[in-house]
């Protein structure tokens, strides 16, 4: 068994920074829908206070890309080539 650490101190009504063993978050917005930033992305979270129920998306607003659906790089530019004169 592991030890955990976990702490969240509110800063403003509204902003609350959280404390935890693996970094530093960031979470905003009133009770029941939170947005919350830190060191592994951003997430948007909204619950019904008192029941448990909640919903929360990682990266809300960004699209991931798998391999297969990545876009392809762009193609290199053109080299001019410059003539070379024999005197």
């Amino acid at each position: 068994m592991s030890f955990r650490f976990w702490r969240r101190v509110q800063l403003f009504p509204g902003v609350s920074l959280n404390l935890s063993k693996s970094g530093a978050s960031l979470s905003l917005g009133p009770r029941g829908a939170k947005y919350t930033i830190g060191p592994r992305g951003t997430r948007a979270t909204v619950g019904l206070p008192g029941t448990g129920l909640f919903y929360s998306v990682q990266n809300p607003g960004q699209t991931r890309h798998t391999a297969s659906s990545a876009p392809e790089p762009p193609a290199p530019l053109p080299v001019a080539l410059k003539a070379t004169h024999d005197c």
